[in-house]
């Protein structure tokens, strides 16, 4: 899939957009919604999280863990599909940045596996790229492109 925005609130909306579309193709997993997030600085990556974070009902207040590598966020609400289920597992959205990151392992000493692992979480790695092969083989790639001023390529594979 890929899309044109053409302002930063409409990146911020794609990412709200999304949340139910991951959430229903993701049904079946057997670990966490991981979700790289990928391109150059001001491509619109945070923007993107914040939305994917409102669409998760927890508000637009999202910042980037630059500093800090991880933040972990409670999921206070979940869209509903036709049956009332849709992610109704999920507890958790975890926001990653390795803008900093000089070695990936280093997120494995804070326990990455594990959130890998969890069903209960989604994983939202900005700079996700800088993980390399430490990625899960089921990674959503979100490639974010800056084009003229504030338009942005995003393409999902």
């Amino acid at each position: 899939m890929e899309y044109l925005t053409k302002r930063s609130e409409e990146t911020r909306e794609l990412g709200k957009k999304l949340v139910k579309d991951f959430l229903e193709s993701e049904k079946n997993r057997t670990g966490a919604i991981v979700i790289s997030l990928e391109g150059d600085l001001g491509a619109g990556k945070t923007t993107f999280t914040q939305g994917f974070a409102s669409g998760l009902g927890m508000g637009n207040w999202i910042k980037s863990p630059t500093f800090i590598l991880m933040r972990e966020h409670t999921v206070s609400h979940l869209p509903d599909d036709e049956s009332g289920s849709l992610g109704s597992s999920i507890q958790k959205l975890v926001h990653i940045d390795c803008y900093r990151l000089t070695k990936p392992e280093a997120l494995f000493d804070i326990g990455l596996k594990d959130l890998f692992n969890d069903p209960k979480n989604i994983v939202l790695i900005e700079w996700g790229e800088r993980l390399g092969d430490h990625l899960p083989l089921d990674v959503i790639r979100i490639k974010f492109d800056h084009l003229e001023k504030s338009e942005r390529n995003i393409k999902i594979s």
